[in-house]
């Protein structure tokens, strides 16, 4: 009887189990009528997320079925909307709009995360963001737009919700990207809004100086200390008081896993991750498993635990597929670890900044640290070509995301 393993989405942590099932699978010499691996999501691509900031968001998708057959992994499309761990099914809606199921013998749960927007009047009605591709589009739309209005002083701001790794990343593209639409010349005002009393507060004192000099260098103006508390067609205004006119409003401030992980009767932290064990199982539910962003779990020995990015998640994704193969195949699992922590972070025309280790400690700054990002954002966050040898060997779990 055919044993099945069934992935929920199509994002980095997805495309990684499923490459590694298959990789754990070719090793064991057992065949695909034998184990099936089948992916589920929306659309057969991988949504390069950390590129969303930048200008033709629609170009940053990668297609996945020529990668999925070179592999023997099935896709089939469709938004879940009930897991029945009892009965090991999962429903689902597809474009004939029926409610067929799938049943597995593992689930790997991977379907990621999305912006959280708080109920903030106005928020949801008059701000944009890059958690996705559609949201994107729609930035990249109304800012090539703003040309055609009268110029003014709020045609030219942008506000920018949240201090963090994208909201930085977002704030310090700004300033370029709209001065390549209105003119070289143009007089462009964005503004950077974080609640915490300083900005980029997970990067820690060393980074700091360096973000806050790229911003200083680019013009931003950064307001700390201060939450929006209302967003309207002509602007925001600010918990301090503060009213800032601006056409263009970006919510870059948090994130929550996918709603799915409710579905699962298992403890889940203040994100919506369900918790998991070393094997990247969630505890108490038999056969599931979750990773990437739908998951938090200990990176290591000394009391870091994931975060919700591409690095975690392409390389959790890479041990739970394995994982949940292994648990079919009478194979030792291989815990999930992941000591090694980095972050790049893209500053714009100033360059960008290179950390490493939980503690951020600068090892390239300016022009040697774009390149890394550039390098980052266009090779190593992106899946394997469709070649079945290439994509196998890319698949070992210790392997994915070594740094």
């Amino acid at each position: 009887m055919t044993k099945r393993i069934l992935i929920v989405g199509a994002g980095f942590a997805a495309t990684d189990a499923a490459l590694s099932a298959a990789r754990l699978r070719d090793l064991q010499k057992v065949s695909s009528r034998d184990l099936a691996i089948t992916v589920i999501a929306p659309n057969p691509v991988l949504t390069v997320r950390p590129r969303l900031y930048e200008p033709n968001p629609e170009k940053m998708v990668v297609p996945l079925l020529d990668l999925f057959s070179a592999v023997d992994v099935n896709f089939v499309q469709g938004t879940v909307n009930a897991i029945d761990t009892e009965d090991q099914t999962v429903t689902f809606e597809n474009l004939g709009n029926d409610k067929p199921k799938l049943t597995y013998d593992r689930l790997i749960l991977a379907a990621g995360s999305s912006l959280f927007r708080p109920p903030i009047p106005g928020v949801d009605e008059h701000t944009f963001s890059v958690d996705n591709v559609s949201d994107a589009v729609s930035l990249d739309g109304h800012l090539n737009s703003l040309v055609k209005r009268p110029a003014s002083a709020k045609r030219n701001t942008i506000v920018v919700a949240g201090g963090g790794f994208t909201g930085i990343e977002v704030a310090t593209e700004m300033p370029t990207r709209l001065r390549k639409i209105l003119g070289r010349d143009d007089d462009v005002q964005v503004v950077l809004v974080e609640r915490s009393s300083t900005i980029a507060p997970d990067m820690g004192d060393e980074a700091r100086p360096h973000i806050i000099k790229a911003l200083n260098q680019l013009g931003i103006r950064a307001v700390t200390g201060a939450g929006i508390t209302s967003v309207d067609a002509d602007g925001v205004t600010l918990s301090n008081g503060e009213r800032i006119d601006a056409s263009t409003v970006i919510w870059s401030a948090g994130m929550r896993a996918t709603d799915l992980t409710a579905l699962i009767n298992a403890e889940r932290d203040n994100l919506g991750r369900l918790l998991v064990d070393a094997n990247l199982a969630v505890p108490g539910v038999a056969n599931v498993y979750a990773t990437g962003d739908a998951a938090k779990a200990a990176s290591d020995d000394l009391g870091n635990y994931t975060l919700m990015s591409c690095q975690h998640a392409k390389r959790m994704g890479a041990f739970a597929g394995n994982n949940a193969a292994a648990s079919l195949m009478n194979v030792e699992p291989e815990p999930y670890h992941q000591r090694t922590y980095v972050t790049c972070l893209d500053l714009g025309e100033p360059g960008a900044l290179f950390t490493r280790g939980w503690d951020r400690k600068v090892e390239a700054t300016g022009a040697d640290a774009k390149t890394i990002k550039q390098e980052v954002n266009t090779i190593w966050i992106y899946p394997p070509k469709a070649d079945r040898n290439v994509a196998l060997a890319y698949a070992k779990p210790s392997s994915v995301v070594d740094f």
